[in-house]
């Protein structure tokens, strides 16, 4: 018997864990891992002697390239030019396919190898598609990777050289979603999307993990994301959450969600204001340039339930940081990266962080991903 089922995150209707399963059937929501019952006997993960939840049945059977476990270093000179001493980043560009997205794919994947998957449909605007390709290669799983025509190079050519079946599709980020579904609808095959999959935020929940260990009692005040369709946001909520209901932990830290101005549904919704898809404009944001995320409600809940705002950016704000993290601290991240500093500016500057409060920047992904000249 399983020690998982599916839940609806909208209206908590329950499913059999079944990976073609993907939203609930009665109002279409998004779906999320629950456990029915955390014992010994649910096979765990050890972080740092703390057993963190897992949906594999035999974990010694996962797929992995060794990601996780990224360090966290002190960003002096960014805190000066911002007037706090106490801001940080972790640096999630260090997972093996250089964004954060190795900790969803790795548990997916797995998961994928257990049900005896043999092919994948996934779409992405570059990092997951990457992801998904190489631990398809290490799993053994073909992967049809559909991704916009003008995602950046080098992350179409990191999707082709692991093996991955590139789909170079015409138009908005959104034509490549649909693209994807008629593929794998016509095909019979397995839709491994990171967007809406479960199994993908439940690897992404050991980032919270992680933060508990290398922050140990003194957890931030304040985590700030850059987020399109919030996987990272949503598995650190569902980490602390664990952490919290375990009692390894009091509070949560407060979650900051922060988009570019070209394209901000969340911040819209969480402002009360009408978001269309018509709105999205050209973003050097890539990472975050999702127009319609499946699960923005869930983001919006996870902001309002730890008390954290949503912002968004200007693109000379993101370049200005963009070069600024490289010239002042020697991290070359994506632009999608550096928006969330951007953001922190933000937040300080409106009071929503005070000056001496700790602050965590997760840098999603590494610059050389995304070359082009801004």
């Amino acid at each position: 018997m399983s020690h998982i089922s599916l839940h609806c995150v909208q209206c908590g209707a329950s499913f059999p864990a079944n990976m073609l399963i993907l939203q609930c059937d009665r109002c279409q929501s998004p779906l999320d891992v629950f456990y029915e019952v955390i014992t010994s006997q649910s096979p765990p993960r050890d972080l740092s002697a703390r057993q963190m939840p897992i949906p594999m049945h035999d974990e010694s059977a996962g797929v992995t390239l060794g990601e996780g476990d990224t360090p966290v270093v002190l960003l002096p000179k960014v805190g000066q030019l911002l007037g706090s001493e106490r801001i940080y980043g972790k640096l999630e560009f260090l997972n093996p396919t250089g964004s954060f997205k190795d900790r969803g794919t790795a548990t997916l994947i797995s998961v994928a190898l257990e049900h005896g998957v043999k092919e994948i449909v996934e779409d992405s605007s570059g990092n997951a598609g990457a992801s998904i390709a190489a631990y398809s290669a290490r799993a053994g799983i073909k992967a049809h990777i559909f991704a916009p025509a003008d995602a950046p190079s080098s992350k179409i050519r990191q999707i082709k050289v692991y093996g991955g079946e590139a789909h170079l599709i015409a138009g908005p980020r959104e034509a490549a979603t649909e693209a994807a579904v008629d593929f794998y609808q016509k095909n019979n095959l397995l839709y491994a999307s990171h967007n809406l999959s479960p199994y993908f935020v439940e690897g992404t929940k050991a980032f919270a993990y992680e933060v508990l260990k290398q922050f140990g009692d003194g957890l931030p005040d304040h985590i700030v994301m850059p987020v399109g369709n919030g996987s990272l946001f949503i598995g650190a909520w569902k980490g602390f959450q664990e952490l919290k209901a375990g009692g390894h932990i009091k509070d949560i830290p407060t979650l900051h969600c922060v988009q570019a101005q070209a394209v901000r549904p969340i911040v819209d919704a969480f402002e009360g204001l009408e978001w269309s898809i018509k709105n999205v404009q050209q973003t050097v944001a890539g990472g975050i340039s999702v127009g319609n995320p499946p699960r923005l409600q869930q983001v919006v809940s996870i902001i309002h339930a730890t008390g954290g705002q949503a912002v968004a950016v200007s693109e000379s704000e993101i370049l200005r940081w963009h070069g600024l993290l490289s010239a002042q601290e020697g991290i070359y991240a994506e632009p999608t990266s550096a928006a969330a500093f951007a953001g922190v500016e933000s937040l300080i500057k409106q009071g929503h962080i005070k000056r001496d409060e700790v602050t965590l920047v997760p840098i999603t992904g590494f610059g050389l991903k995304d070359t082009a000249e801004y």
